[in-house]
């Protein structure tokens, strides 16, 4: 059985910045990740991230995990990290099991935990969706920014939101056709400052519009697109024929959040918060005592709140084990502030409404 004090599952961004808070409060920290580099999400945006200068705003998401990594190497002492973990259960004695590099199956009863697993891509039912060449936005991202493979030639994306939006620009950028962008919403989900960049590069934005079919024998060859009404049903004799070899689709996460109904965890489904997510107090602990979440697990956002929801999570970690700092309460209030203005806006009252849900107060 290995020990530890704080087991972090998953080093993407709100994993790093929950080891960052617990380690420098004074918590020894275990983080076991399941790829072979730290950073999840972070490591294939290229983009330049909003926010504040305090969720490094104006950086590229490429260079965020470096810059925690640096900021973890002050702590060394308190910090062990393991990479090509899977972990296997998470059990109601508190012990978590885990393949390590495939070959290597060992256990864990950390004193405490933060569940940080993130999310996982929606994708859409039509005919033909499992052809070669139709892919998730995430995958696109992969593909571009972390292997410099290009998906394809033509590409039609499914997805208006900031992802879509972002990966669009970024496949013009390497010299990819986006031939359109749909949305089946009777608006656009992301932010005016991404589309107005693909559509000064003449991109068309078709809302109220969806994929119909895809057709193709070995991969696909063409997507068949259609306008939707008001409840989001196909208009017969509205449809569109696209030549295409990549449909990428990006309609949305789902949080990740197995782990945590197998410990027993009370989830609920909360459609505002893109599925089921833990319920949990103002300090990101779960009904079960010393289970803590953060990030998308609790509600997909965007990586700028995820970052700060994992500093918050690890500070309380820490404090719930006995590393209550000095200015605990200060940094406490300062990542408060930070996600309410973060959640300022339209989106952000879907955010909250969904958290009014969840929270226990």
């Amino acid at each position: 059985m290995k020990q530890a004090e704080l087991v972090i599952i998953g080093g993407g961004p709100a994993g790093l910045c929950a080891a960052v808070s617990a380690a420098s409060s004074g918590a020894k920290v275990l983080i076991l990740e399941r790829n072979n580099a730290l950073g999840g999400q972070l490591v294939k945006q290229t983009h330049m991230f909003f926010g504040s200068e305090k969720q490094y705003a104006s950086t590229r998401g490429i260079d965020i995990p470096n810059i925690l990594l640096n900021e973890l190497d002050k702590y060394k002492e308190n910090v062990e990290i393991m990479t090509d973990c899977t972990i296997v259960g998470m059990f109601e004695d508190g012990v978590i099991t885990v393949i390590h590099k495939e070959d290597k199956y060992f256990k864990v009863k950390p004193e405490a935990v933060v569940v940080a697993t993130g999310a996982f891509e929606k994708s859409l039912v039509f005919p033909n969706n499992d052809l070669p060449g139709i892919y998730g936005a995430g995958a696109v991202q992969t593909l571009m920014n972390v292997h410099g493979v290009k998906p394809g030639d033509r590409v039609l994306m499914v997805g208006a939101g900031n992802i879509g939006l972002i990966v669009s620009y970024q496949l013009m950028q390497a010299g990819v056709k986006v031939v359109g962008i749909l949305d089946a919403a009777p608006q656009i989900g992301g932010y005016l400052v991404h589309a107005s960049k693909v559509r000064r590069m003449g991109v068309p934005i078709l809302t109220s519009h969806t994929v119909k079919e895809a057709i193709g024998t070995d991969c696909i060859e063409k997507a068949i697109v259609c306008e939707v009404d008001n409840k989001f049903q196909p208009i017969p004799g509205t449809e569109q024929e696209f030549d295409v070899d990549v449909l990428c689709i990006s309609v949305g996460l789902t949080p990740l959040n197995e782990l945590l109904a197998m410990r027993g965890c009370e989830m609920k489904f909360v459609p505002q918060l893109s599925g089921s997510v833990p319920v949990r107090n103002e300090n990101y602990e779960t009904t079960v005592e010393n289970v803590f979440a953060a990030g998308d697990i609790t509600g997909v956002e965007e990586a700028s709140a995820a970052m700060v929801e994992g500093y918050l999570a690890g500070l309380c970690a820490a404090a719930k084990l006995g590393h209550k700092s000095d200015d605990f309460e200060e940094k406490k209030a300062d990542y408060i502030k930070q996600l309410d203005s973060l959640r300022a806006g339209p989106v952000g009252e879907k955010i909250l409404s969904g958290i009014e849900q969840i929270l226990v107060k």
